[in-house]
C-alpha cells in the first residue's frame, strides 16, 4: 500500500467495488455458518440464511461507506445507523458477534493488512456506538 488510510486513499481505492462486495458476502457467509443469534435478527431465506435483500443492501452501503460510489443513498437515503438499527435490541454480546463475522471477512488475502487494521478499528467503533441495551 502506498500511502495511509486517508481521502487520497480510502479503503475503497484498496478494495475496489468488486472487493468490497466480497467482503459483504464473506461477512454473511460466515454469519450463515456461525452465528446463529445474529441471523435471527435479520430477514432469511427459505434455508435459514440471510436473504438476498439483506446481504445486497448491505453491500451498497459497504461500497459507500469505504469511500465508493454513493450507491446505497441514492437509492436508501442517509444510512442513518442508530435509526435504521433500533428495533433491533444490540448488547455486547450481539455487537461482539458482528465484529467476529466482520473480523473473519476481513482476514483474507485480498485484504492488506493496514487495511485490515484500519478497518478493524472503525467497525469496532462503529458497532459499539450501535449498542443501544445495557448488557444482562
Amino acid at each position: 500500500m502506498a500511502s495511509p488510510i486517508g481521502p487520497s486513499n480510502t479503503p475503497f481505492d484498496n478494495l475496489g467495488h468488486d472487493g468490497a462486495l466480497a467482503l459483504a458476502t464473506r461477512f454473511y457467509d460466515h454469519m450463515d455458518a456461525n452465528e446463529p443469534e445474529l441471523v435471527a435478527v435479520h430477514r432469511t431465506d427459505a434455508q435459514g440464511r440471510v436473504a438476498r435483500e439483506v446481504r445486497d443492501r448491505f453491500g451498497a452501503f459497504l461500497v459507500e461507506w469505504l469511500g465508493g460510489p454513493q450507491i446505497y443513498s441514492s437509492v436508501h437515503g442517509h444510512p442513518r445507523l442508530r435509526m435504521r438499527h433500533g428495533h433491533v435490541p444490540i448488547e455486547s454480546t450481539l455487537r461482539d458477534a458482528w465484529l467476529r463475522c466482520m473480523k473473519a471477512a476481513l482476514d483474507h488475502p485480498t485484504v492488506h493488512p493496514d487495511v485490515r487494521d484500519y478497518l478493524g478499528r472503525r467497525f469496532a467503533e462503529v458497532a459499539d456506538f450501535l449498542r443501544n441495551k445495557p448488557d444482562r
